[in-house]
C-alpha cells in the first residue's frame, strides 16, 4: 500500500484541518457511486479510507511516523493473521488492542449504502459525515448514514453559517436582531452583552433541509460588526474625527466626543494642531476578559459656519503684518 500521506497528498506536517479536508476532496472524487463504471473504484476508495484512519488519529499516525506500523496498520514485520493475542490482527483483517479491543473499521459498499464493521475507541474521524456530503452531492435517494450493526440513520441537512451585522451600541449592551433563516423564517436573537466579533450561537435544526427526509441541520449565527456612521473599526479600538472651533483650538477649551455609551468631554490644550488625536482608554469595542479596546479622536478644525468679520480683519492683519 503507498504512503498515507501520497494518498491524501498532503505534507508530513499536515495537521488535522488539513487531512479532514484533503480527505472530504477525495473521497466525494473516489466513492463508489461517483465511479459506477470504474471496477477499481472500492479498492482505491478503500486504500483512501485506510490512509484516513491512520493519519486522522494522531496515535497511530505516531506509529506510522516512528515506523512501528505500516501504511495497512500493521506491526513491522507482521506474517499472516495471529489468532487474536494482544496487539495482533483477528481473522476478520481488524487490528486488535491489548484488551482485545478492535481498533481498526472497514468499510464495504452494496446497494445498502456504506457498512462500518469494527467498532473501535479512535473513530475514523468523520467517515459518516463524509458519506452523508456525497450521497447528498450524488443524489442518492433512500441511503442513510452508516451505523455500527447494519443500522441506516438518513443523512441530516447541512450546517449553515449566518453573518448578521449588529450594530456597534449593541454590541457592547447585548439586545434583540433579526436573523432571516434558510427556511425563509425570521427570528429573533438575543445578543449577549460585551459580545466580540465572530461570536457563534447555535439555532439546532435551523439549518438545510435533509434532501432525503432526515433531520434538518444547525444554523449558526455569526456576529459581524455593523458600518458606523461616526466610528471606523481597526479591531477592537476605534477611530472617530472630531470637529474643534478655531478659538478653542488656539485658547484651548472642552469637547464632547461621542463613545458608543453616549458623549464624554474632553480637555483640549491651547494651541492645538488639526489633526491630533487624543486616546479614550476603553472606550472601544470589547476584546474579553471584561477588556475593551481605546477609543481614538483625532480632532479637525473647523471655521464658523458664518462669516466673522472680525476674525477676518484679524487674519488679514497677521497676513499683511507677516509680508
Amino acid at each position: 500500500m503507498r504512503d498515507p500521506y501520497d494518498i491524501l497528498g498532503v505534507a508530513r506536517n499536515a495537521d488535522q484541518n488539513e487531512i479532514k479536508r484533503a480527505f472530504r476532496k477525495h473521497a466525494k472524487k473516489l466513492h463508489p457511486d461517483a465511479n459506477k463504471d470504474d471496477p477499481k473504484a472500492q479498492e482505491r476508495f478503500a486504500e483512501l479510507n485506510s490512509a484516513h484512519e491512520i493519519l486522522s488519529d494522531p496515535e497511530k499516525r505516531g506509529q506510522y511516523d516512528r515506523g512501528e506500523i505500516d501504511a495497512e496498520g500493521k506491526p513491522r514485520g507482521f506474517e499472516g493473521f495471529p489468532g487474536g493475542g494482544a496487539g495482533g490482527f483477528n481473522r476478520g483483517g481488524f487490528q486488535r488492542g491489548p484488551h482485545g479491543e478492535t481498533i481498526f473499521e472497514s468499510f464495504s459498499f452494496g446497494p445498502e449504502g456504506a457498512r462500518r464493521s469494527g467498532h473501535g475507541p479512535h473513530d475514523a474521524g468523520g467517515f459518516d459525515d463524509v458519506i452523508a456530503d456525497i450521497l447528498g452531492g450524488l443524489g442518492g435517494r433512500g441511503r442513510g448514514r452508516a451505523r455500527a450493526g447494519g443500522q441506516q440513520e438518513m443523512p441530516r441537512g447541512g450546517d449553515v453559517d449566518i453573518s448578521v451585522p449588529v450594530p456597534l451600541e449593541r454590541v457592547v449592551e447585548g439586545g434583540p436582531v433579526k436573523v432571516h433563516l434558510p427556511n425563509g423564517r425570521t427570528v429573533e436573537v438575543k445578543i449577549p452583552p460585551k459580545v466580540t466579533e465572530g461570536h457563534r450561537m447555535r439555532l439546532k435544526g435551523q439549518g438545510e433541509p435533509s434532501p432525503f427526509g432526515g433531520a434538518p441541520g444547525d444554523a449558526y449565527v455569526v456576529v459581524a460588526y455593523a458600518p458606523h456612521r461616526h466610528f471606523k473599526v481597526e479591531g477592537a479600538d476605534l477611530r472617530t474625527d472630531v470637529s474643534l472651533p478655531l478659538a478653542d483650538a488656539v485658547l484651548g477649551g472642552k469637547l464632547r466626543v461621542p463613545t458608543l455609551s453616549g458623549e464624554v468631554e474632553l480637555s483640549v490644550p491651547a494651541w492645538t494642531q488639526s489633526g491630533r488625536t487624543f486616546r479614550l482608554r476603553g472606550k472601544g469595542l470589547p476584546k474579553g476578559d471584561d477588556a475593551a479596546g481605546d477609543l481614538f479622536a483625532t480632532v479637525r478644525i473647523t471655521l464658523p459656519e458664518t462669516p466673522d468679520a472680525e476674525l477676518e480683519e484679524l487674519m488679514r492683519r497677521r497676513r499683511d503684518g507677516a509680508a
